[in-house]
């Protein structure tokens, strides 16, 4: 077993794996209890993210959560340090393996607003300084409008799905099991990695990215390690399908003086879209690192054409159908 596969298994493991003395967190919308079993869930995701400790679990059964119930574009869900946000819950479960994800459907939702993107949340989640005890799993993230004017690496201006901010402490929680579909931002349109001056690399698990756009640069995931910082995220079983963005259309790794250099390990990249350079990926160093390191993965049907803006430090068994 590679040791690669033996630190998958290992988180594999720790997901799955309750703390002793653990509180668990029910959720369901519509219910309006004090959150202590699901025949009396919490019916607000945000109340339950207020009141969690770390160790503590949030199950949240299947639906639609937004994180606010007014206009406020300024709302999203902030995950508290070292606990678990788990969604794909029928409402019955008694044990984690008995939820079903892809069956029970668990939106959290930037739609506040009228039906477009122009009034929506600018991130519907947000981790700041978080460990890697912080876990994110079973949830489709759709819906965020990240297009704000502000200056470079501002949450209001990047990652659409999720904002991931590790410039004042290190954040790297573990996202698994998730979708991202249809954010939009002007950089990052469904994950923003800040990791200027500081470093942000989570591990993200069987992840799917669904045509997310960007209008600069890399239209599912940016990785920023400006500043003398670190963006190295590994990525295991993931999938980028139908993104857009004008650098980068599924992901842009920026050294800019420090690293954004990410581990992929058999992720596919279909179906993408730069309308300048890079479709699947473009890697722009600018007096720093961005050289990912790619295993097992498969590139088919992006575009553009353009295999310089694809130079990995070091890959395996890389499969490249048409265009890079």
């Amino acid at each position: 077993m590679t040791n690669t596969n033996l630190v998958t298994w290992a988180l594999v493991l720790l997901l799955a794996a309750p703390l002793a003395g653990q509180k668990i967190i029910y959720v369901k919308a519509g219910s309006s209890g004090n959150g202590a079993s699901w025949e009396t869930a919490l019916g607000d995701l945000q109340l339950a993210l207020a009141r969690a400790r770390p160790g503590d679990e949030i199950w949240v059964a299947a639906g639609t959560y937004t994180p606010t119930d007014g206009d406020d574009r300024q709302a999203a869900f902030l995950i508290p340090d070292g606990v678990g946000v788990y969604g794909g819950f029928a409402g019955t479960e008694t044990n984690r393996f008995q939820r079903d994800w892809q069956q029970n459907k668990t939106f959290l939702s930037g739609e506040i607003g009228s039906p477009n993107l122009g009034d929506n949340s600018y991130n519907v989640v947000i981790t700041r300084g978080v460990s890697s005890a912080t876990v994110v799993d079973g949830f489709i993230i759709t819906g965020g409008s990240a297009g704000g004017s502000t200056p470079a690496g501002d949450r209001f201006r990047c990652g659409g799905g999720w904002y991931n901010d590790g410039s004042q402490h290190p954040s790297n929680p573990i996202i698994s099991n998730c979708t991202f579909l249809a954010n939009y931002a002007r950089d990052g349109g469904a994950l923003y990695n800040n990791g200027a001056g500081g470093e942000a690399s989570p591990v993200l698990l069987n992840c799917r990215f669904f045509a997310n756009r960007a209008d600069m640069d890399g239209g599912a995931l940016f990785n920023d390690g400006r500043k003398a910082g670190k963006s190295n995220p590994r990525l295991e079983n993931c999938r980028f399908e139908g993104n857009q963005a004008n650098y980068g259309g599924a992901v842009l790794n920026y050294g800019g003086g420090g690293q954004a250099s990410p581990r992929l390990f058999n992720c596919q990249f279909i179906n993408n879209q730069a309308y300048m350079r890079g479709g699947g990926l473009f890697n722009l160093s600018v007096d720093g690192e961005a050289q990912p390191d790619l295993q097992h993965c498969r590139f088919l049907d992006n575009y553009p054409d353009n295999k310089s803006t694809y130079k990995p430090q070091q890959y395996e068994d890389i499969i490249s159908t048409s265009r890079l």
